[in-house]
C-alpha cells in the first residue's frame, strides 16, 4: 500500500454511490432502500432522483428507461470530503497529476441545487468518479 504525501487533502471516505435504475424496478428499489434498509430520504429533486441516507452514508437512485448490458447500474462512486474548500484542493491537486495519473477531469467544482459541491473525473479504467461535499452527511 503507498502512503499518501503530506500534500494531500483528506478525505471522509468512499460514502457515496451513484446508480441506474430501471424505470421497470424504480419503485421497488427505492422502498427496498428505505424501508428495507432503513434508509432516509435525503432529498428528491424529482421523481426520477432520490439520494438516500444512513445518516453517513448517501446513496443516489437515478431512474433510466432501461439499464442495458453494455452500461453498467454504476453511475459514479463519489469520495467524500469535509467541505467546499476540500473539493476545490482535490481539484487543483487532481489537475496538476492528470497526465502523470492517467485520469481525465470532466469539470470544474460546482455547486449543485441541494448545496453540495463537488466535481468528477474519470479514473485509468474509464469509471466516473465525483469528488464531493454533501452538507447533511458531513
Amino acid at each position: 500500500m503507498t502512503e499518501s504525501d503530506d500534500s494531500t487533502p483528506p478525505l471522509l471516505g468512499l460514502r457515496h454511490l451513484a446508480l441506474h435504475i430501471a424505470d421497470a424496478h424504480y419503485e421497488a428499489t427505492l422502498r427496498f432502500y428505505r424501508e428495507g434498509m432503513g434508509m432516509a430520504i435525503d432529498w428528491q429533486p424529482d421523481d426520477a432522483a432520490a439520494y438516500l441516507t444512513s445518516g453517513r452514508d448517501n446513496l443516489a437512485l437515478h431512474r433510466v428507461d432501461t439499464v442495458r448490458r453494455e452500461h453498467s447500474a454504476l453511475d459514479h462512486l463519489g469520495f467524500m470530503v469535509a467541505d467546499a474548500a476540500t473539493v476545490d484542493a482535490w481539484h487543483a491537486r487532481l489537475s496538476e497529476r492528470a497526465a502523470d495519473l492517467g485520469i481525465e477531469i470532466l469539470a470544474k467544482p460546482r455547486l449543485h441545487r441541494d448545496g453540495a459541491s463537488s466535481f468528477y473525473l474519470l479514473d485509468p479504467a474509464g469509471n466516473k468518479v465525483q469528488i464531493v461535499h454533501i452538507p447533511s452527511c458531513s
